[in-house]
C-alpha cells in the first residue's frame, strides 16, 4: 500500500496508557470508598475486561479499565457498620431537615463514587464536610448557593 493512503502516526509506537488520578483528592489524601463501591468498582472492570476479548477495543475502553485498576489499588476501603449511630460519619446516609421543614437525605462516599443525582456526595465536598461529625438533633450551618440554612440532622442510617 502507498504511504499516501496511511497516518503517518500508524507507523508510530503505541502510547501506554497511563491512569488518571482523581485531580479532584486532595494531595497525599486517602481515596476513601464505600465498600459497596468498591464491589460496584470490581464488577466494573471484571466487565471491561470480558469485554476486552469479545469486541471491539478502543483507546477510550482501554483508559476506563487502566483508571478503575488504579482507582482499585489506591483505594481504602472503610466499612460500614450495621449499627445505628448517633453520629455522621463516611458512609453514613443522614436526612437534614431546613427551617422550612423541607428533609433532604445525602449519603457520604468516596470521591469517585459521588453522584449528585442520588445525592451521594464525596466525603470532601462542603456539604459532607458540615454534616461530618454532627449528632443526631444537632443543627449546622450550611452555606448554599441561595444563602445560608441552618440544617438539623434529622436521622443518621448507617449503610453496611
Amino acid at each position: 500500500m502507498s504511504k499516501a493512503f496511511t497516518r503517518e502516526d500508524d507507523d508510530a509506537p503505541d502510547e501506554r496508557v497511563r491512569p488518571r488520578p482523581n485531580p479532584a483528592l486532595p494531595p497525599g489524601a486517602t481515596n476513601w470508598v464505600t465498600a459497596d463501591g468498591f464491589k460496584r468498582f470490581q464488577d466494573e472492570l471484571q466487565s471491561l475486561k470480558k469485554q476486552r476479548s469479545a469486541s471491539t477495543w478502543t483507546r477510550e475502553k482501554e483508559q476506563q479499565l487502566v483508571d478503575l485498576e488504579y482507582l482499585l489499588s489506591t483505594a481504602e476501603v472503610v466499612a460500614g457498620s450495621n449499627e445505628p449511630s448517633d453520629e455522621v460519619r463516611f458512609g453514613s446516609v443522614v436526612t437534614v431537615r431546613d427551617e422550612a421543614g423541607d428533609e433532604q437525605k445525602y449519603r457520604i462516599v468516596g470521591l469517585d463514587e459521588a453522584d449528585l443525582d442520588r445525592c451521594w456526595v464525596s466525603w470532601i465536598s462542603p456539604i459532607a464536610r458540615a454534616l461530618m461529625g454532627a449528632k443526631l438533633g444537632q443543627r449546622v450551618k450550611f452555606r448554599f448557593p441561595a444563602g445560608e440554612k441552618e440544617l438539623l440532622i434529622a436521622a443518621i442510617t448507617e449503610v453496611g
